[in-house]
């Protein structure tokens, strides 16, 4: 019998969107493992999955979905374009594999994954996602590691404003500017890597301090960081009991102190972009 799945806060984008503010991160889970992993994060509550393009598991991904025996307007699905097909016509073919790979009627959510601004083709990526959409093969469509010079130019040249932008964002690099553009034009901010890189963040001293004040791991207290700060997180476990744990976090809440203390553990001048797989793609 399947778990209900956890009272989660919604986030609500510009075009209706409403996306659970915790969902389930897919980068590197892969074949018959990947598909036991994601139905296992369906079963424990997630109702947000994301992959991509790239990822190399839009197969996985629905399958799990199909095996999950959650009804499929459920669980919102979410991919991604690549940099290296941002011309039209090829955006477009991506966009139908992607929906093919994954054997599904309709992807939810679909993202260009970088501007890839060197190649300058953006914006026609955008409008090919727009035609996609118009055409029933995505429901809603948004763009990942975009600045907002990037987003205004989508919006002066098409009219439609995204209603995703998947960014890096956590605790020692809170792109405030980002999220408060975001917020200002009805998009949701979600973070890739919300727990940081090579488990840096899990051995800060202040955050272990945080987590043990209330009881809580060092994961849960940056997961219920990222609820607060108001953006959508997405965590990877392959453990169904940690896959709970990063779901269950409304039980508690970081107070006044504990938000200025993480606040000031922002290092915007810190953070250099290209280091993450997730943020640089080969055109």
């Amino acid at each position: 019998m399947l778990d209900e799945p956890p009272v989660t806060p919604i986030r609500k984008a510009n075009d209706g969107l409403e996306l659970p503010a915790t969902g389930f991160g897919t980068y590197k889970v892969n074949g018959l493992a990947g598909v036991d992993a994601i139905k296992s994060a369906i079963h424990q509550g997630y109702r947000l999955i994301d992959s991509a393009f790239n990822y190399e598991n839009e197969g996985v991904v629905g399958r799990a979905i199909r095996e999950s025996g959650v009804p499929r307007e459920d669980i919102i699905v979410t991919s991604k374009l690549p940099g290296r097909h941002h011309a039209h016509d090829e955006a477009l073919l991506t966009i139908e594999e992607s929906v093919c790979r994954m054997g599904l009627d309709y992807i939810d959510l679909y993202l260009i994954h970088w501007p890839n601004p060197s190649q300058g083709q953006f914006v026609e990526a955008w409008e090919a996602l727009v035609e996609a959409r118009e055409r029933g093969l995505v429901k809603h469509i948004g763009v990942s590691n975009f600045l907002p010079g990037h987003i205004d130019l989508l919006i002066r040249d098409t009219g439609v404003t995204p209603a995703v932008n998947q960014v890096e964002l956590h605790p020692y690099f809170q792109q405030r500017e980002q999220l408060a553009y975001d917020n200002a034009h009805g998009i949701i901010t979600e973070a890739w890597s919300p727990l940081g890189r090579a488990n840096q963040m899990l051995r800060d001293p202040d955050l272990n301090r945080i987590a043990a004040k209330h009881g809580i791991s060092v994961v849960q207290a940056i997961l219920r960081w990222h609820l607060q700060y108001g953006d959508v997180a997405i965590p990877k476990s392959l453990n169904p009991e940690r896959q709970r744990q990063n779901l269950d976090l409304t039980a508690f809440e970081l107070d006044d102190q504990d938000m200025v203390d993480i606040a000031a553990m922002d290092n915007p001048e810190g953070h250099t972009f290209g280091q993450n797989p997730h943020w640089h793609e080969e055109a």
